[in-house]
């Protein structure tokens, strides 16, 4: 298909679409419309994040909601409270001409109260988190046993926070009628279990090679050691004046504490993460969409739906556990044929995942080394001198002043005055890289670190020592009526991944530890994040480790 005309949408979404320049369908477009069009069966879509999923699967069921009949027609369901919105917003864009068509978005951490009150008003559309979405339900304000369409977006995301119950009870509510449309990037084993029981003879589409990467973002990676990875920061955003990206971190906690450094630090930078309010996190997005931010520091979980345009670089902070997760990491920048730069700060004994995700994206990662200062200072000095070339002069603002500029700088020459101006904006840097040491790891200890990495597979790394353990508080306990099989089973609803093993866990008599293989803690933070139990809003934190303490193994 060459453009929208040709796929049978009515003249009243054509009219919207112009408006906003779409001309062109992407491939996920092009072939899910005219099918869910055409027919009622239900429809598995496998596409990357920015591929245009939501035009895919919401102009299709904008033409065939009876606006006439005021009951919920559609449901989308979707991880965040961010992508819900966007989608609400993207919807409505693309029903401007459609008279008395009704929208709403509903999800946590808003007035349930006043979203009450607009589905009592009709909703033909609904937009809406999981959790929200159930919990309506029972409250009997969402009514769902006349919807005709269920979109399930983002599903793969929906499962790793920890959605699924919430996803079964849902859809075993709704009417087996329904078309399910099922849109994912990935399709891990409890997804497939999903579309197995309730999406069955679903067509299936995947656009595009399976976990690949774009094809206009180049990959990189930096060697430092650990104690150096906020340094190796610092310099790549200084050898990148222009960057305008997302930097990716594990944990509420480090985003936090990356952003504030660099806060501190002078960059212009902000975090998103869970701990943030809905008023603080469209404070900080809208601040980054208009550019007045030039790095976001966040979490993946807080940076779903954030659909940012133009983004230079991704830089991740700390590599995902799983290759697939830096796929859609990296498929933020690069797109609309511009090209794009995903760069890893790695130490060491990550050398093995770097591999990984080199096979998954069919292509090498390039190692760099991290820049020296007088690399930094030259790019900044020319990166000054573009600019001032590129300046426009406001000649009427400043013309009553130029007499005594002119005569305060008579005495100096013109090289003299280049010289005090470049000097005066790029002191900073010469300063503060004036004996910058070098903080890349080395080729020997990289070859070093190889040939031990091979040795420790040869042994079997799959017997993690004791010290893969990451111990974790939280806050409930024997007084409580905590017991260890059921905080065991707390555990393991939240970390969602039978890898995950789990080690010693004490409880206490008002609070408790547990440990969990160290590889998913930032699964566990963030599954535990609004949580409760027994009505108790759960806090779980890393806990201090104890000096002179021995901790045993607690093998299951």
């Amino acid at each position: 298909m060459s453009n929208f005309l040709e796929l049978g949408l009515k003249a009243e979404i054509l009219k919207a679409l112009e408006e906003i320049g779409f001309e062109t369908p992407t491939p996920i477009q092009a072939e899910s419309i005219p099918y869910l069009l055409e027919s009622n069966n239900n429809l598995i879509a496998r596409a990357q994040t920015g591929t245009g999923k939501t035009a895919a699967f919401g102009l299709p069921i904008l033409q065939q909601i009876d606006v006439a009949n005021k009951v919920t027609q559609a449901l989308i369901l979707s991880p965040t409270r961010e992508l819900a919105l966007q989608i609400a917003n993207d919807l409505k864009i693309f029903a401007k001409y459609i008279k008395g068509l009704r929208i709403s978005a509903v999800y946590g951490g808003a007035s349930i109260e006043t979203q009450i009150k607009e589905l009592n008003r009709g909703a033909h559309i609904v937009v809406a988190t999981p959790g929200r979405a159930l919990d309506l339900i029972k409250r009997k304000r969402l009514v769902v046993e006349h919807i005709r369409f269920l979109v399930l977006d983002e599903a793969d995301e929906m499962l790793n926070m920890g959605f699924k119950d919430e996803l079964d009870a849902i859809l075993a509510t709704t009417p087996e009628t329904k078309q399910n449309l099922l849109f994912s990037a990935t399709m891990p084993p409890e997804m497939q279990k999903i579309a197995k029981k309730y999406i069955k003879e679903a067509h299936e589409i995947s656009v595009g090679k399976k976990n690949t990467g774009a094809l206009t973002v180049t990959h990189q990676y930096y060697m430092v050691q650990s104690r150096d990875r906020y340094q190796a920061l610092k310099r790549i955003v200084d050898f990148y004046p222009d960057i305008y990206g997302i930097v990716f971190c594990r944990t509420r906690a480090e985003t936090k504490q990356v952003a504030d450094n660099l806060m501190a630090d002078g960059y212009n930078a902000d975090a998103l993460h869970g701990d943030l309010s809905q008023a603080q996190r469209d404070y900080v997005m809208n601040r980054f969409r208009k550019r007045q931010l030039q790095l976001l520091v966040a979490t993946d979980v807080a940076a779903r739906g954030l659909d940012v345009n133009d983004l230079t670089h991704v830089i991740n902070y700390n590599l995902p556990d799983d290759p697939e997760v830096y796929v859609h990491r990296s498929g933020r920048t690069g797109r609309a044929g511009k090209e794009g730069l995903s760069i890893s700060i790695i130490h060491l004994r990550e050398k093995g995942k770097i591999r990984q995700i080199e096979r998954m994206l069919n292509k090498k990662i390039e190692r760099q080394l991290v820049p020296q200062g007088e690399e930094i200072c030259e790019r900044q000095l020319f990166h000054l001198i573009d600019k001032m070339q590129s300046v426009k002069v406001q000649r009427k603002q400043i013309e009553q002043y130029l007499p005594a500029i002119y005569e305060k700088l008579n005495d100096l020459s013109r090289e003299e005055i280049i010289q005090g101006f470049v000097s005066l904006e790029f002191n900073r840097f010469l300063q503060y890289y004036k004996n910058a040491r070098n903080i890349n790891v080395s080729e020997k200890e990289a070859k070093r670190s190889d040939r031990t990495s091979e040795r420790s597979k040869e042994r079997g790394r799959d017997k993690r020592n004791r010290r893969n353990f990451q111990r974790f508080f939280i806050n409930i306990g024997e007084k409580d009526g905590l017991q260890t099989g059921e905080l065991l089973n707390i555990i393991s609803r939240s970390v969602r991944n039978r890898d995950a093993k789990i080690g010693k866990i004490d409880v206490m008599k008002s609070f408790s530890f547990f440990e969990v293989d160290a590889e998913y803690t930032d699964r566990v933070l963030e599954g535990f994040s609004n949580a409760d139990w027994k009505g108790i809003d759960l806090n779980v934190e890393i806990a201090q480790e104890r000096k002179g303490s021995k901790r045993k193994r607690v093998r299951r």
